[in-house]
């Protein structure tokens, strides 16, 4: 008898022809969360395996998180010959249980001398018969007991929720605006777990943000680059644009300009990395730069695709995604980032595009953008 991780995946099923190529590109995700743990990971008859490991409990952890694992099995694999003795792992498995249950057979192997109805009221009467504390429940039953015979027989009660989602990189990459915020570390997250690699850039505007706001931004995307399998942050000196934006430009479109300068340079950035689209965490109507008519006055100096996840969510639903994904705390420490320095007393809600360009007029933006890009730092997370 061997212990090991059914992995389940969900939507890759619905891929028809391209399956194989998900698959594939799943399995390399799990042995990346995987490396160091000394795990074995394969694939047989659609199934995909976990053994070798030491600890189920971190092994577990780490496969759940995958992007495009729907669940994970802990489970048990034995000689299929041998009826007697799994029934009797069956009974151990169910001891402790307690309610309804039932017995779920399944025969990929249909030479196999049993039919699954037959698996099914044999085994579930041995396990009557040892715990009294259980009732059958054939409909709605609180356990089930799942008994898979392939080239082995599988078997497992325990169904453990994952992410969910596509694998990393089979839908192309983007790169997010990652702020000290709430709101884009969710965004990210939730466009990655479509399947896209992302990388992230972080304007620092150092000394108005200080080191430690900085090393939140990379604990944040550390908390990220798990289930992203790794992340690069690049972090953009932003301090001279935002001081030049400050003393000559309009301060009720200081904020806009400020992220319009943001959206040019990590374009530039996104072209440089073989990225398809922008990722941001705004919000519809959230703060000031997010009305519909400053997003527009934002977007129209890239050419790029601008994803915004969060569009139509408000607050308490962003925090919700953000406790689960674990990235709340870290968001909430008091450090500022650049996006709360310089903060007009009036911003524009309702900004005209050839306003906020004539504004720009007072700023020579190429060096400003070129000085910005050559100080970049790349961080691998």
């Amino acid at each position: 008898m061997k212990e090991l991780l059914l992995v389940r995946y969900g939507e890759i099923f619905l891929k028809g022809l391209n399956r194989p190529y998900f698959i594939r590109s799943l399995i390399r995700k799990i042995r990346y969360a995987l490396r160091g743990t000394g795990s074995e990971v394969w694939i047989h008859d659609g199934r995909i395996f976990v053994r070798g490991f030491q600890d189920l409990e971190y092994v577990t952890d780490r496969v759940t998180r995958v992007f495009g694992v729907h669940s994970v099995c802990p489970a048990v694999e034995m000689p299929k010959e041998d009826f007697e003795a799994l029934c009797a792992e069956g009974v151990r498995m169910t001891a402790d249980l307690k309610g309804t249950f039932k017995v779920n057979a399944r025969r990929s192997d249909k030479r196999y001398f049993m039919t699954s109805p037959a698996i099914n009221a044999e085994m579930g009467g041995r396990i009557l018969e040892a715990n009294p504390e259980l009732k059958v429940d054939i409909h709605n039953p609180d356990h089930v007991l799942n008994v898979e015979i392939r080239d082995q027989a599988y078997l497992y009660v325990k169904v453990i929720p994952a992410v969910g989602g596509m694998p990393v990189g089979t839908n192309g990459n983007a790169t997010l605006l990652l702020s000290g915020g709430i709101d884009s570390p969710v965004a990210g997250w939730m466009i990655a777990k479509r399947g896209v690699q992302i990388n992230a850039v972080h304007f620092h505007s150092y000394p108005y943000t200080s080191e430690q706001a900085k090393e939140k931004v990379l604990d944040l995307a550390r908390k990220l680059s798990f289930s992203c399998c790794g992340i690069k942050v690049y972090i953009v000196p932003f301090t001279e644009i935002q001081l030049q934006i400050r003393d000559h430009c309009p301060e009720e479109y200081t904020t806009l300009i400020m992220r319009r300068f943001m959206m040019r340079i990590a374009e530039r950035i996104a072209e440089k990395t073989g990225s398809g689209a922008l990722i941001t965490g705004e919000s519809i109507g959230q703060v000031a730069s997010q009305t519909m008519e400053a997003l527009q006055t934002t977007d129209s100096v890239v050419s790029m695709p601008v994803f915004r996840p969060l569009i139509g969510f408000d607050k308490s639903e962003i925090i919700e995604i953000a406790r689960k994904i674990d990235t709340y705390e870290l968001s909430s420490l008091p450090y500022e980032d650049c996006c709360t320095i310089f903060t007009p007393k009036h911003p524009a809600t309702r900004p005209r595009k050839e306003k906020v360009e004539e504004a720009e007029q007072a700023l020579d933006a190429g060096p400003l953008i070129e000085a910005a890009l050559d100080g970049t730092e790349v961080i691998q997370v």
